[in-house]
């Protein structure tokens, strides 16, 4: 059954256009052009809810001293996160040797300071917050729609498009926003991880967001860490949020930037390094005097990538880089209380690590030396240095020309990187050259954008026949309506600035091939067309028939004249929450739907899984639950686990989305979970490493949740998705025996032993699945699995969002007897 709050809220006349005075129309019939002026007096935001609350984790700070000993050297990780503990006694000496083996071990429970959200993974996030049936966010929070705008033919057209095109879900983000008092940032006013660099990331702050790149706020020194929305949920109704303590990986960076590298280049090159898998259950912590020399917008984009080695997260310390940058974006005050911690003896300061800490593991990167990656193609591990690409290419048989570059995203549209960049279409436009591959832009925000039309950097770029798109995600995350020709499935390659490329994440074509790189290069290497190009010591002929050869770019951190403000239908709602606000999502919605609660676990073991699926090779978020097109469908649970699992490959066949019952039914995967689900058969996957690695989706667990998925059998989990199952009450396991994995075929039949136990004993102990076999043969396979007190509570709930709807409904009827008492 549905909870009362579910009721109520559907049973208000389930009109489509919400009854809120809703800020109509999001955009004028014209887009406004941005204005010169630094400072708007419109722009007006509470400074003290983007302050991180300093004197509280300074004293916080100090009881996780005296709880570890005054002498016990701490790194910048620790500091922030230990800072923002429940409670650090029970935290760091529980099953920690009396707190000396705190990484890795260590169940840390967590206060977060703030919650962000993109509009795609909003609309559930808010779905469950809404079943709790409280008046407004414990925390300050914000909404960001970025992810539902279409590129294609620019930001003039795109947008308008998009908003009506997405109109139902954008009123449902705006009025729940308005009535729980969560900062709402409407379509085209900017990607969330710019935006939130811009407005709330500072020196110190913890914040959860609902997008696996959330880590780019760690460039302005927070700790900051991608999550599902239901761990959201968490921050937004003042739970404890849970986090088995992160290894520290030191990364010291010496030397100096100089010419053609930038900072995409050092992440691109850990990335080759490390691997996809490299940092997981790792915080990435960087150290060293080639800090100092780095801009604040490059250390974002720095951290923003270590999403793609499976760090929990990356931060800089505090750097004289970030007090120009606070106070560019109008946060001096910020500026000045962080500068003065920064400053302070290593006891009290909450902004440097300790200088005698120790890291799990320390690698060195010279930034003198330096050179330029490209990474890819399909994952953004395979690193090679552009001295070395042309060979690569030409050994692979990679496609010798490419249809497009595009820079910009929430990776790269700093105005550092869209001035290098500007620079280097100067120089081509003074020697007569085009693009010959297509040239798109993508604005960060519209600070940016605004900025970079006021200093003209935009018409630099149209003139020479760019395209600027609108401030949002885009062709990042697939919503990209491609025109220049390859057919599906053709092998093509295109160049981007962004931070992920896997198989058909950008235009659904599983063939192109995704090259990442930074801005200044890609845009280089557009005038080429040429994947064999390199800028630094290739030419390319002028129309004259001269030899041209591009100079290593140039660009400014900041703008000297400050950032623009630009349209003012593009700044935040303020976060005042207002109980008359209606919040109404329609039954017959195809784009919205309430959530019914999950079953919950059984008083036994699971006795008759099935095997759903034997998943061959890279297993992504985008493979679980693609987007693109499917993004329209993200508050409709229903119609949008009609894409489960269809970009996995069968182990068995090599098919993709090809699944076979045991009858031998030929069909695609969602087509047999669905036909199991209403025959009440429930199932499992099994899959090989690094399972759910990518986007911070959590719809790949409520998916499968939803279609009758209970266990998930892997030799490896990336860390979000892996808690993201627990949270849906999905059972996540490992092989003891990665072999074993070979055991398994589709539709075998699987026991678990020793689960329930497990569950009920708050995780101790271990799972054993008795697998049997189509001939009758039965095999024991040993398991591993992580789950904490916590989290057995989540399944044995049938989620956790079962447990804090629970909470919430006790917590009213003792509010409710308080009140008659007192009567």
């Amino acid at each position: 059954m549905r909870s009362p709050v579910m009721r109520s809220v559907q049973a208000a006349n389930c009109r489509l256009l919400l009854q809120t005075s809703l800020r109509t129309p999001h955009l004028p019939s014209r887009r406004c052009l941005a204005t010169s002026h630094n400072v708007s007096p419109s722009q007006k935001f509470d400074i003290v809810s983007r302050t991180p609350p300093y004197q509280k984790l300074l004293r916080r700070l100090e009881e996780v001293r005296r709880v570890l000993g005054s002498t016990r050297q701490l790194t910048l990780a620790e500091k922030i996160l230990y800072s923002h503990l429940a409670n650090p006694e029970e935290s760091l000496l529980s099953n920690t040797n009396n707190g000396k083996d705190i990484r890795g071990k260590a169940n840390l429970k967590l206060k977060p300071d703030r919650v962000a959200m993109q509009d795609a993974s909003a609309q559930m996030a808010l779905l469950q917050f809404m079943s709790c049936g409280l008046p407004s966010t414990a925390v300050p929070a914000s909404i960001h729609c970025d992810h539902m705008i279409v590129g294609e033919k620019g930001a003039d057209t795109d947008l308008p498009n998009s908003i009506a095109g997405n109109k139902e879900v954008f009123d449902f983000l705006e009025s729940a926003a308005k009535k729980y008092g969560i900062e709402f940032w409407p379509p085209g006013a900017g990607i969330i991880h710019q935006s939130v660099l811009e407005n709330y990331s500072a020196p110190g702050l913890m914040m959860l967001g609902t997008d696996s790149h959330t880590p780019n706020a760690g460039g302005l020194g927070a700790i900051a860490i991608g999550v599902g929305g239901a761990d959201a949920v968490d921050a937004l109704v003042d739970a404890p949020w849970e986090l088995k303590a992160p290894k520290v990986l030191g990364v010291r960076l010496e030397g100096e930037l100089s010419g053609w590298a930038s900072p995409k280049d050092v992440i691109l090159k850990l990335a080759g390094e490390l691997t996809v898998r490299g940092g997981t259950g790792f915080i990435i912590e960087y150290f060293g005097p080639g800090v100092q020399t780095l801009s604040c917008t490059g250390m974002a984009t720095i951290c923003n990538m270590g999403a793609e080695v499976g760090a929990t997260t990356s931060l800089f310390p505090f750097s004289p880089a970030h007090v120009p940058y606070l106070e560019a974006t109008h946060r001096k005050v910020i500026a000045e209380e962080a500068s003065k911690i920064a400053n302070s003896p290593m006891q009290r300061n909450l902004l440097r690590a300790d200088s005698e800490a120790e890291y799990d593991k320390v690698i060195t990167i010279n930034l003198s030396t330096l050179e330029p990656h490209i990474n890819g193609p399909f994952t953004p591990d395979l690193s090679t240095p552009l001295s070395k690409f042309k060979s690569v290419v030409e050994e692979k048989n990679w496609p010798r020309t490419f249809g497009a570059g595009l820079i910009g995203s929430c990776t790269n549209s700093s105005y550092q990187d869209m001035t290098r960049s500007e620079e280097i279409v100067k120089q081509a436009e003074a020697a007569g050259l085009k693009p010959k591959a297509e040239f798109f832009i993508t604005p960060g925000s519209e600070q940016i954008r605004a900025t970079l039309d006021r200093d003209n950097t935009l018409s630099t770029f149209t003139s020479a026949g760019g395209t600027v798109l609108a401030n949002a995600c885009g062709p990042c995350i697939g919503q990209w309506k491609r025109n220049d020709g390859p057919a599906k499935g053709e092998s093509n390659a295109i160049f981007t600035s962004y931070n992920r490329n896997f198989p058909g994440r950008n235009d659904g074509n599983r063939g192109t091939m995704n090259f990442l790189a930074s801005p200044e290069l890609i845009t280089a290497m557009s005038y080429s067309g040429s994947t064999t190009f390199n800028p630094m010591t290739d030419s390319i002929p002028t129309p004259s028939g001269e030899a041209f050869k591009f100079s290593p770019p140039r660009g400014s951190d900041l703008p000297s004249a400050g950032f623009a403000d630009g349209n003012p239908e593009f700044f935040a709602t303020p976060g005042v929450p207002d109980p008359s606000v209606e919040v109404v999502v329609d039954p017959n919605s195809t784009r919205l739907e309430l959530l019914d609660p999950f079953p919950a676990f059984p008083n036994s073991e699971l006795e008759s899984l099935r095997v759903l699926y034997k998943v061959k090779g890279q297993c992504t978020t985008d493979t679980i639950s693609a987007a693109g097109p499917w993004l329209k469908y993200k508050g409709h649970l229903t119609n949008i686990s009609e894409n489960t699992l269809i970009g996995a490959v069968n182990a068995e066949t090599d098919e993709v989305n090809v699944a076979y019952d045991v009858d031998g039914k030929k069909s695609g995967i969602p087509e047999l979970a669905k036909r199991w689900k209403e025959n009440g058969q429930e199932w499992l996957v099994v899959a090989e490493h690094n399972y759910g690695e990518g986007s911070a989706r959590e719809h790949a667990a409520l998916q499968p949740r939803f279609l009758g998925g209970r266990v998930i059998l892997t030799k490896s989990f990336a860390r979000i998705h892996e808690t993201n199952l627990k949270k849906q009450g999905i059972v996540p396991l490992t092989f003891a025996n990665e072999a074993d994995y070979d055991l398994f075929d589709s539709c075998d039949e699987v026991a678990t032993r020793g689960l329930l136990d497990v569950l009920r004993s708050g995780g101790k102990g271990e799972v054993e699945l008795v697998l049997k076999k189509k001939d009758g043969s039965e095999k024991v396979v040993k398991t591993k699995h992580t789950l904490s007190e916590d989290q057995c509570g989540f399944v044995l709930a049938g989620s956790a969002l079962n447990l804090l709807a629970r909470s919430a409904a006790e917590q009213r009827e003792e509010v409710t007897r308080a009140n008659e008492l007192s009567d």
